[in-house]
């Protein structure tokens, strides 16, 4: 199994911004995570991970629990996913996972972001098939042996190891499987080192662009990631 380095490209949000975005993700995917299997994580994966997730992020734990409780109240709002397809500048394909609770707003939003920033939005299945879905799981490096980890792994459903790094610039071993195995790798990295756990569209073919290309990709990215409905964005650059 080779070895890759996992390129993760910075968009252009400040270091506070960035993390109150993060923090009002990951409160969506409990929330979400929730309503659909209970407040119980020892019932519920989905909860788990987003709980890891907070975990790794450094999330207060009050407010994953004023998540948790908010998400099994009466008057709870009721997000949904909805993947919406594109482009961005230079044909770059992007796939914009979002949680809304109103998506005639939400779509509105995209398409609009979309168009300022040289993109458009595309219909459903236009760009989809040039990624997978798949579990990503992310690891501090410091401790751990790589190629015994990725040893272990295998009989779980590892589909390949990475390394990588934190938006910190700290070394990170990046763990990939196919979406039916997650739960079967989850359950064995939750017996080691705490770390992210997503659920992740990865691309199939990267494209490479040149400096200035890219950075207008980026901006138009920053500019979805800060919308208050947009979870992630995914992208085709390399």
């Amino acid at each position: 199994m080779g070895r890759m380095f996992e390129k993760r490209k910075e968009t252009i949000f400040k270091r506070a911004g960035r993390v109150s975005k993060i923090f009002s993700r990951i409160s969506k995917e409990i929330m979400m995570a929730v309503r659909a299997g209970g407040p119980s994580p020892d019932a519920n994966p989905s909860l788990r991970r987003a709980i890891q997730n907070a975990r790794a992020a450094n999330m207060p734990k009050d407010r994953v629990e004023h998540a948790i409780r908010r998400a099994s109240g009466a008057d709870a709002i009721h997000y949904e996913e909805v993947v919406y397809e594109g482009y961005g500048p230079h044909g770059i394909a992007l796939l914009i996972v979002t949680a809304t609770d109103n998506p005639t707003r939400t779509v509105a939003n995209v398409r609009a972001i979309l168009n300022k920033g040289g993109g458009n939005l595309g219909s459903a299945g236009s760009v989809g098939f040039q990624f997978q879905r798949m579990g990503v799981f992310r690891l501090p490096a410091e401790g751990l042996d790589a190629d015994e980890l990725e040893l272990d792994l295998i009989d779980h459903g590892l589909e390949e190891l990475l390394e990588g790094e934190s938006d910190d610039g700290v070394p990170q071993l990046v763990i990939r499987c196919n979406f039916a195995e997650i739960g079967n790798l989850q359950r064995e990295l939750e017996k080691r080192e705490t770390g992210s756990a997503e659920l992740e569209y990865v691309c199939l073919a990267p494209v490479q662009l040149g400096e200035a290309e890219e950075r207008e990709v980026l901006e138009l990215i920053g500019a979805l990631e800060q919308d208050d409905d947009v979870q992630r964005v995914f992208h085709a650059l390399a």
